[in-house]
């Protein structure tokens, strides 16, 4: 009986318009950090977010390419500060690139 409940567009229709308010109400009760990625996920629906995801592929780069520049240094205790310091560099220099365009 509830699938056929399910079919109904009224319902699809008012499951598409309300599902979204529903998602911010009840996560915005339950977090107040506005800024992590859960209350995003949570208000938006979208699972993974670009900038994200694209952070995580420049890391995974850069720890590529140090684990073939320097063997076994993923062993060394300094190996995640050296990740840390070589993405805070590219992404400094990032800034820095876009603040050099002039955009009119």
């Amino acid at each position: 009986m509830f699938d056929s409940i399910k079919n109904l567009k009224i319902v699809k229709k008012l499951n598409e318009t309300i599902s979204p308010k529903l998602r911010w109400l009840n996560y915005s009760n339950i977090v107040k950090d506005k800024t992590s990625p859960e209350y995003i996920k949570m208000v938006s629906g979208v699972e993974d977010i670009q900038t994200t995801s694209d952070e995580r592929r420049l890391e995974a780069m850069v720890r590529e390419q140090l684990k073939e520049e320097f063997p076994n240094i993923e062993n060394m205790k300094s190996y995640e500060l050296l990740v840390d310091a070589v993405m805070h560099n590219l992404k400094k220099k990032q800034l820095q690139a876009t603040d050099n365009l002039d955009i009119e």
